[in-house]
């Protein structure tokens, strides 16, 4: 019987090896002793059961994105192939424009997937529009909220709706988070996109630990629950660029801005890039830039002007990921206000808890580290509302993300910041920031 065993395993290694010796595309692995090359594959069409035939998408080789960006003249070049950058590109291909992506790391490979995995309005900022007469945060929680609803009915395979328990411990907060969570839902109503997720509602002690076992019992005195949409950010973002390229875009990865070429009239008018594949350089020709590198925007505004004042201001948030005990797969839950001020979830997540964030000043870099400081205190915040001990033997995992905030250019001496929302800031001869 071990002689059996053994002769199996063997003919398993020697098939293992000759398909890995088997000559392969360098750019998409399709075997390249067959005849037809891996951009002329087409898949098999689907047909369906109202008659009707799909031919699934087959996303481009690399090869032939990188020869069109090499050949093509283009009318936008989008820098940067996060959440944004990809939805520019998905907004200009479908809109009859000839568009350029590109991106020097991986698709979403910076803030896009280091996110807390929420579609969210922020509820925390409602409550600062009221409290703060602040009509800005209250237009960005309403934008927010109809995007929301946009998203989860798009791509529903991936995106679905959360309910997340604010615990009570005080008898006056009862009234307090109801009509916030309330408010909430109102303003998604006003939004469109009400029916996107179910509405709040107030639940007693009894079934608060029934819903959520490991939250703390002693003085609880009920919660409130409330809905928002739950994401796989990375793949989210992936897809929205593997739309604009089945819209028509030109799309590839690991190709680096060096810098910016201008037309004759001194205008930007493309780009010299270099494929960090090959280390091969060449132009892109574009009549507009759109630089939506996040957190290095100063970076890629400094190419087109040497002089430009410094805007962005990376602050980290950093999530670790505990054994899925912690929380239930259907239920997470929202810390309404640390003691720096912020709020804390504990969020199911891909069998395991998600929990986070923090906000603190951090160095730019593209791969960020969490410190042993922060994973500290999301500890701390957790062991406050969590009925049993939380160790850190017990995290298993941790990222840390950077959100650009945003210095607001006419109140730079005051030193204020603002968040990144929709801010839209032209570039010299020609090029935007977003």
């Amino acid at each position: 019987r071990k002689a059996r065993v053994a002769l199996s395993t063997l003919s398993t290694m020697r098939a293992a090896a000759a398909l890995l010796l088997k000559p392969y595309c360098s750019q998409c692995f399709w075997p390249s002793d067959q005849d037809a090359p891996p951009e002329h594959v087409t898949p098999a069409p689907i047909p369906c059961r109202d008659g009707t035939t799909v031919i699934p998408f087959a996303a481009p080789s690399r090869r032939a994105q990188m020869e069109r960006l090499r050949q093509e003249d283009f009318d936008i070049l989008v820098i940067g192939a996060g959440a944004t950058g990809s939805g520019v590109a998905l907004d200009a291909a479908t809109r009859g424009l000839k568009t350029a992506l590109v991106e020097q790391e991986d698709f979403a490979a910076g803030t896009s997937g280091r996110s807390t995995k929420l579609i969210h309005g922020g509820i925390r900022y409602l409550e600062r529009a009221f409290w703060r007469l602040d009509y800005t945060s209250f237009e960005l929680v309403k934008e927010a909220l109809d995007e929301r609803k946009f998203m989860m009915q798009a791509a529903p395979y991936m995106n679905s709706a959360l309910p997340i328990m604010i615990p009570i411990y005080e008898l006056w907060q009862v009234p307090y988070f109801w009509s916030g969570a309330k408010a909430y839902d109102a303003v998604a109503w006003l939004a469109g996109g009400s029916d996107a997720v179910p509405g709040s509602y107030f639940i007693n002690k009894r079934e608060a630990l029934f819903r959520f076992p490991m939250l703390k019992a002693d003085g609880l005195k009920g919660a409130v629950v409330y809905y928002d949409g739950q994401m796989n950010d990375t793949r989210m973002s992936l897809t929205i660029a593997l739309t604009a390229a089945q819209s028509g875009a030109a799309v590839a990865n690991r190709v680096r801005v060096l810098e910016f070429t201008k037309s004759e009239d001194g205008k930007l008018s493309g780009a010299v890039v270099q494929d960090l594949q090959t280390a091969e350089t060449f132009t892109i020709k574009a009549k507009q830039i759109i630089n939506a590198t996040g957190c290095f925007a100063d970076s890629v505004r400094k190419m087109a002007d040497e002089d430009a004042v410094d805007l962005i201001v990376p602050a980290g948030g950093v999530h670790i990921m505990l054994p899925e005990h912690f929380s239930p797969d259907s239920m997470g839950l929202i810390v309404p206000k640390t003691s720096d001020g912020r709020v804390l979830f504990f969020l199911p997540w891909e069998n395991g808890t998600l929990s986070g964030t923090t906000d603190s000043v951090t160095e730019l870099t593209m791969r960020p580290k969490p410190t042993e400081k922060e994973t500290s205190f999301i500890l701390q915040e957790c062991q406050k509302y969590l009925d049993a001990p939380v160790a850190r033997s017990e995290v298993l995992a941790a990222w840390s993300g950077i959100r650009p905030l945003v210095r607001d250019p006419k109140r730079l001496q005051e030193g204020t910041k603002v968040r990144a929302a929709g801010r839209l800031e032209e570039m010299p001869l020609g090029g935007r920031t977003l």
